[in-house]
């Protein structure tokens, strides 16, 4: 009996990869996995900045202020780094700066995007941190696996 092996990716419809990105090795694993995760198949990415203001932060107005001048200026960094990453990847793309709780705003841009296209496949895409702290206080990927109502992909 001759058993035939096929390697060809399965067919699917519009993939719609959120990646959460802020520049840190964990991110850029991130990204690279989207970018290898699209090949071959129909998609975007959307890159996503979530700026996380500390609660000491929320206290003051001029802190805030000089925080979001910090916050402009990390954006437009991660933008350029993110688009040199995907310049020669011929993934479509697109780089969006949010403010919030880091995991709420993921799944929130995955949930819009799923609401605008519900044939499409959503999954958030993120990178496991190596941070002993994040051992004992958790991380965005841990609290994604444990809320997410949304598929989600940790690279390790």
């Amino acid at each position: 009996m001759l058993t035939t092996v096929t390697t060809a990716r399965p067919p699917f419809g519009f993939i719609h990869l959120v990646v959460g990105y802020d520049g840190s090795p964990p991110a850029t694993r991130a990204l690279d996995a989207a970018v290898r995760l699209l090949q071959g198949r129909t998609g975007r990415i959307d890159v996503v900045y979530v700026a996380q203001l500390s609660s000491l932060a929320m206290l003051s107005p001029g802190a805030i202020a000089a925080l979001e001048d910090d916050f402009d200026q990390l954006e437009q960094e991660l933008r350029a780094s993110a688009g040199e990453r995907l310049r020669d990847s011929g993934a479509a793309w697109e780089f969006t700066r949010r403010q919030g709780i880091i995991t709420d705003e993921l799944v929130e841009v995955a949930k819009s995007l799923h609401d605008a296209a519900p044939e499409a496949t959503m999954p958030i895409v993120v990178g496991s941190s190596s941070n002993a702290a994040h051992r004992i206080v958790g991380s965005v990927a841990v609290s994604l696996a444990r809320h997410s109502p949304v598929p989600l992909v940790i690279v390790p």
